[in-house]
């Protein structure tokens, strides 16, 4: 491309509404790539900071579509035309979008266009800024936060343990003074508690020290379905026991994959699904991978699901929906930080029925 050609408009073609909203000098003054479609999603112009950042197709969602992944972002097509034909403003923060230099990360809106004079949509404005640097300085600054917060994790820990620990030393003086008294009975159901309360112990410090694990250790290539069948397998015991069914739908053959504790992922959201139903249910495993080499997997129950503003904190450590100690709030903070590094992610959502769907994407590298 010319940088004649980058420093105009594209040129409207005849027949195209005339948008009043946004002018030639106005639209080339902006700081942020802009985009002009009308109500065929047709590209009519775009100023030179959109020509510099993305290649501009022919079409508003062709364009976006050939910088994004549509299986995580979803159908641009029905956005933009919803966005024509409600009047309603769209807006994607942190969108992982290819360009000429690489992968940037754009935050992208889509608004409607409209006539001055009466108010009709005749077409629409793609904004699109381009915040790599913004987004790197910020998972800095995340990075620097969780060192912080590791601080406080200790102390959350010593308040955590504090309890468990008084109760050890009560059982185990009790059972002193009882074997001191020749009874046999009592001092074994005082040790049996004072082991639970060293058992929880030794739980919250392996998955304290997992989450606040810098780098994982990658295994072997692995066929994706050995390691669900694994995760299941190892899982099977507690499920039986809560009366819970483990469904796998899944075609073979699963590619491959070398990512450090994925298997721990796994039987993470396996046993968190298995907790949410103690009065016996259902988990569904699905997995398929998507054209452009993402595997989605999927784990889903028929619990009680959470309170959808809950649906970020549960990642949080500590955080945890569960009542009587049973959980640390440890497990789906951990799931997420091996997928971050794993350059994939886990979001949890309310299954549309009942219970709670927990979805794994994760890239398939050769």
């Amino acid at each position: 491309m010319s940088n004649t050609s980058k420093q105009e408009i594209l040129p409207k073609e005849p027949g195209t509404p005339k948008c009043a909203a946004l002018d030639h000098f106005v639209l080339q003054s902006l700081p942020l790539a802009a985009v002009i479609f009308d109500r065929d999603l047709k590209i009519i112009s775009a100023n030179s900071s959109a020509l510099e950042l993305i290649e501009i197709g022919k079409t508003a969602d062709a364009t976006l579509s050939a910088g994004t992944n549509e299986k995580i972002w979803g159908n641009w097509q029905s956005t933009l035309l919803e966005v024509i034909e409600k009047g309603k403003i769209c807006r994607f923060d942190n969108v992982a979008f290819t360009v000429a230099g690489g992968q940037a990360i754009l935050e992208i809106t889509c608004a409607p266009l409209r006539e001055s004079s009466t108010s009709d949509i005749k077409g629409g404005l793609l904004l699109l800024e381009d915040i790599t640097q913004r987004a790197n300085i910020k998972k800095q600054l995340e990075h620097t936060e969780r060192l912080a917060a590791l601080g406080k994790l200790a102390s959350k820990v010593a308040h955590e343990l504090n309890n468990p620990i008084d109760g050890i030393m009560r059982y185990i003086n009790l059972a002193k003074r009882a074997i001191s008294e020749k009874g046999l009975a009592k001092p074994v159901e005082y040790l049996e508690h004072a082991g639970a309360g060293l058992e929880r112990m030794v739980q919250i410090i392996t998955e304290l020290l997992e989450f606040s694990r810098n780098k994982y250790s990658p295994l072997e290539d692995m066929p994706l379905d050995k390691m669900i069948d694994d995760s299941i397998r190892f899982m099977a015991p507690a499920a039986r026991a809560a009366e819970i069914e483990i469904e796998k739908q899944y075609s073979l053959p699963l590619p491959k994959m070398k990512v450090g504790n994925l298997f721990q992922v796994f039987c993470n959201l396996l046993k968190n699904a298995i907790e949410a139903m103690p009065d016996g249910g259902k988990v569904t495993i699905s997995c398929n991978v998507s054209e452009d080499n993402i595997a989605i997997i999927k784990f889903q129950d028929t619990g009680q699901g959470f309170e959808p503003q809950n649906s970020e904190a549960i990642f949080e450590p500590f955080f945890t929906t569960k009542t009587g100690g049973k959980g640390t709030g440890l497990g789906l903070a951990i799931c997420r930080d091996i997928m971050e590094k794993a350059g994939g992610k886990v979001i949890a959502q309310n299954a549309p029925d009942q219970g709670s769907i927990f979805t794994v994407y994760l890239p398939v590298t050769e």
